[in-house]
Order: C-alpha cells, then sequence, then structure tokens
C-alpha cells in the first residue's frame, strides 16, 4: 500500500504547491498580470483545500507506517517547519494584507506585504518540496 500512498501524497501535494504557487506568482506580480487576485484566488483555493485535505491525510498514514524512523529524519523535521512557516506566513496574510484586497484587487504592483507573502510562501513551499524528496534518501 505504501507505494499507492506515496503515490497519491506527490499528486496531491503537485496540485497544492502549483495552485499556490499560481497564486503567489500573482501577488510577486509574476504571472496572470490581466487577473483580479481575488478572481485567481476563488478559482484556485478550493482545489488547493481540497488537495491539502487528501496530501495531510496520506502524508499522515505515511508518517504512521514508520513513525520513529520519520521523527528521526532530519530532513522529514526541516518538511515539517516550512510547513508550519508556511501555514504562519498564510495567517499573517489573510490577517493582514488580505483585508484590504478589495483595495488593490486589480492593482500592479500589489502591495508590499502582500508581494513579500507570495515570495516567502514561494520559498516555503519549494523547500517543502526539497525537503520532501531529501527524506527518502537519508536514514
Amino acid at each position: 500500500m505504501f507505494p499507492a500512498i506515496e503515490t497519491l501524497h506527490v499528486l496531491a501535494l503537485t496540485l497544492v504547491i502549483g495552485t499556490i504557487a499560481m497564486l503567489d506568482l500573482r501577488l510577486v506580480g509574476a504571472s496572470s498580470r490581466n487577473l483580479r487576485v481575488m478572481q485567481l484566488s476563488n478559482e484556485t483555493l478550493p482545489w488547493t483545500w481540497t488537495a491539502f485535505v487528501v496530501a495531510a491525510i496520506t502524508g499522515t498514514a505515511m508518517f504512521a507506517s514508520h513513525a520513529t524512523k520519520y521523527y528521526a529524519n532530519v530532513p522529514f523535521r526541516i518538511k515539517m517547519v516550512l510547513l508550519v512557516l508556511a501555514g504562519m506566513n498564510m495567517a499573517v496574510f489573510h490577517f493582514g494584507a488580505w483585508k484590504a484586497v478589495h483595495v488593490w484587487d486589480a492593482v500592479l504592483p500589489t502591495p508590499r506585504a502582500a508581494r513579500i507573502a507570495g515570495g516567502l510562501s514561494l520559498v516555503f513551499w519549494i523547500g517543502v518540496v526539497f525537503a520532501g524528496r531529501w527524506v527518502g534518501f537519508v536514514d
């Protein structure tokens, strides 16, 4: 079962990170410049959250299969720290810059706080991918 669960985990993470990257790249002004931030958010976030739930369930199942091995794995710990940082970044963004999104929804460049949040999010999620791949190569 492990290979099937791991495959589903990777597919779900691909969708999570892909949809998050679409919004983050819009926030930093690197893509989708013709779309309003709210429009892009409304179109991508349902996919993001659904895929995140699948990734969390499959990730928990993989962790449970070798909990002591993963707990001692430094890249796994780095991945978990990066996930927490990504979540904290999202919370700060939503309780900060996002509250005024109706003002800057179509503005380019987006406010500095939104650009910083988008850039940090990209860094954290790329780190999650890197650390996640690294997990399997360290005992």
